[in-house]
């Protein structure tokens, strides 16, 4: 069965998920992730890429970007993937790939979900029980957006800087934000929507997507498509009236 085709449109923002291969760890030093990081800045600069969230997990990353053009986050993922398994099998004798074949993501509704995704993002090691807070974890962007540090790879969103006029005010009603616990609807929603290739937003959005990419662009309902379903329920009801 041929893979579906990934939803990508430029202006909206996007939830990628990069793992490694058998969930196999691709971080095994500080070093390792800095690196990522410098290239991750360099490759999101130069193909017009902003990056408003982002955690590297042990076996896995986050990533929350808009691209200014339809294909410029798959020429940030091939470009960073590349360049650092290349680096990483020079460093330590190794052979072969270290990420799964294609990343996973999901466009996301900026207005309803962005900031959600972005707690959900930055929160992953609390999750994971590997701190209790996302400010003690050094390799997110949870620590540039509530708190304010120099991180090269971070360019706000418009929703995110419209939390308040002055950046102090900012940060502070964002971390506001981390007071409320996440449901585990909206876990699922962007555990499910992001695995699965889907539009996470409402059914305007998805209905606007749909029409610009001719084609489906949420999970719907198993078995047969809906204009099928109701040719023959009005087959059926033909015969009852005959």
């Amino acid at each position: 069965m041929p893979r579906r085709a990934r939803i990508v449109v430029a202006g909206y923002p996007m939830h990628v998920i990069l793992r490694g291969i058998d969930r196999s760890a691709v971080f095994f030093e500080d070093h390792d992730r800095r690196f990522f990081l410098e290239r991750l800045a360099r490759a999101a600069e130069d193909e017009s890429v902003a990056v408003h969230a982002y955690v590297l997990m042990g076996n896995h990353l986050h990533l929350l970007m808009t691209a200014a053009e339809a294909q410029g986050i798959a020429k940030v993922m091939k470009q960073v993937a590349q360049r650092y398994v290349q680096r990483l099998n020079r460093r330590y004798g190794r052979t072969g790939g270290l990420f799964e074949g294609r990343f996973r993501s999901s466009v996301i509704d900026a207005d309803g979900y962005l900031l959600a995704c972005m707690r959900y993002i930055e929160l992953n090691p609390v999750r994971a029980a590997m701190v209790t807070a996302p400010g003690d974890y050094p390799w997110s962007s949870y620590r540039a957006n509530a708190l304010g540090e120099a991180d090269p790879v971070v360019k706000p969103h418009a929703l995110y800087a419209g939390l308040a006029d002055a950046a102090d005010a900012r940060r502070a009603a964002y971390r506001r934000l981390f007071e409320d616990v996440l449901s585990e609807e909206l876990l699922t929603q962007v555990r499910d929507c992001t695995n699965g290739g889907f539009v996470l937003g409402p059914p305007q959005m998805e209905q606007q997507v749909a029409a610009m990419l001719g084609r489906p662009v949420s999970k719907g309902t198993p078995g047969r498509p809906r204009k099928q379903r109701e040719e023959t329920e009005a087959g059926k009801q033909g015969a009852l009236e005959l």
